[in-house]
């Protein structure tokens, strides 16, 4: 952790003592997102400690994103702020995911905020990124559901062989979650009917990470990849997918396997296998998967990231020892009756064979996603959204959950 902090300081010494040069500046982007979140979970549970868990916040997000100092080797830096404000809680409702809590008080922060810097080093087109990061990757998805994003702090290179061949290699030695401000070790997603369990010390300060991803032609892509935290789990990962022109349509595959297995301290033991299948046609999109997990441990992640599953819905990823589930989903834009920037979502997710202490149980969740964008005008880019979900379990407390979420972004 030492040496890495060192390399990024370092980085931006040297990159603060460069001469300012037009295409460093010029070639720089700005983005301000503003995202008003109101958030209720109806736990459905009479005479609980905690009833529900409601609260309301304003989040703020300012991304600069440097150019490049000219020549092949080029040199430049990212920078992310990140503020979020309480509107409204109270320790009786507290634990959406949109706050910080104050632990010694048992409420929510009246405000939290976070300042990340990435210096980028860039040969050709292969371009190390060091300090601040938000991965999109198989093995370490940022999480982004709530008020401002989850991230990372390491080192991450993603070199090309080809326009159609990539790389990525790299390390995490912390992790900062989404209603956090510091950074914290790692350590892989327990509880439940997970059925996992670390040994000794339950979390790292070291994610080592490779990745290869070839596109064969415009509709098909494969990729693998492999991570590691040190001494806890070990996983690799492939992907494949596909997409055709077919008839007045267009057929999508996304295939999935994924194994997990011990590095040490853990019982870590999980396959992962995965199928959807999409048919896009007009301003509709109807969609079917299903997800099937084997092995003595449920699926592995890094906790406060999001697991890279094809049922990984609002409340819930169905990645439990033993589960078998399947989908529905039917997607539908309303551009052709002249509401373009209007868009619903509806789909329902079913798991069963979860293997518990006591038998085996089953799971089930129903979304509904009602989203409009402004396309023109002085609110062009202003967003609302609303997100419910009802999700029943036969093992773990039922859950009614609505989300509405107000947001604007603008780039300079």
């Amino acid at each position: 952790m030492k040496l890495l902090q060192t390399t990024v300081l370092l980085g931006l010494s040297g990159l603060l003592a460069l001469p300012v040069n037009a295409a460093f500046l010029e070639d720089s982007l700005t983005r301000l997102e503003l995202r008003n979140f109101y958030f209720n979970r109806d736990f459905r549970q009479s005479g609980a400690a905690q009833s529900k868990a409601d609260e309301w916040a304003q989040g703020i997000r300012l991304d600069w994103q440097s150019g490049y100092t000219p020549g092949r080797f080029g040199v430049g830096l990212d920078a992310i702020g990140l503020l979020g404000i309480k509107l409204d809680s109270s320790p009786d409702r507290t634990g959406t995911g949109l706050l910080k809590a104050d632990r010694s008080e048992g409420r929510a922060m009246d405000e939290y905020a976070q300042l990340g810097l990435t210096a980028k080093l860039r040969l050709d087109e292969h371009v190390l990124r060091l300090g601040t990061l938000l991965p999109q990757l198989p093995l370490a998805m940022h999480n982004d559901s709530r008020l401002l994003p989850q991230t990372f702090r390491g080192g991450w290179l993603q070199a090309k062989g080809s326009d159609a061949l990539s790389f990525d290699l790299g390390r995490f030695d912390a992790i900062n979650l989404r209603d956090s401000s510091d950074h914290q070790r790692m350590r892989p997603v327990q509880g439940g009917a997970r059925n996992v369990s670390v040994r000794g010390k339950p979390d790292s300060n070291a994610f080592d990470f490779a990745g290869v991803s070839y596109r064969f032609n415009p509709g098909t892509r494969a990729s693998y990849h492999y991570g590691e935290l040190d001494g806890i789990y070990r996983q690799h990962y492939l992907t494949l997918n596909h997409s055709r022109t077919l008839g007045t349509g267009r057929l999508s595959a996304d295939l999935r396997y994924a194994d997990a297995s011990n590095a040490g301290r853990s019982n870590i033991d999980n396959r992962m296998t995965s199928l959807a299948l999409a048919w896009q046609t007009g301003m509709q999109r109807f969609g079917a998967s299903y997800q099937q997990m084997n092995g003595r441990t449920g699926f592995a992640y890094l906790n406060g990231t999001d697991p890279f599953l094809i049922h990984l819905v609002q409340i819930n990823d169905f990645a439990n020892r033993d589960e078998r589930s399947w989908q529905l989903r039917h997607d539908y834009s309303f551009a052709n009756l002249g509401l373009p920037g209007l868009s619903l979502m509806n789909r329902y997710t079913h798991g069963d064979n979860i293997k518990l202490a006591s038998g085996r149980g089953s799971e089930w969740e129903r979304n509904t996603d009602l989203a409009y964008t402004v396309q023109n005008g002085p609110l062009k880019n202003l967003s609302v959204r609303w997100r419910n979900a009802t999700y029943r379990s036969s093992f773990a407390s039922d859950l009614d959950e609505n989300r509405l979420i107000v947001g604007y972004v603008v780039s300079f």
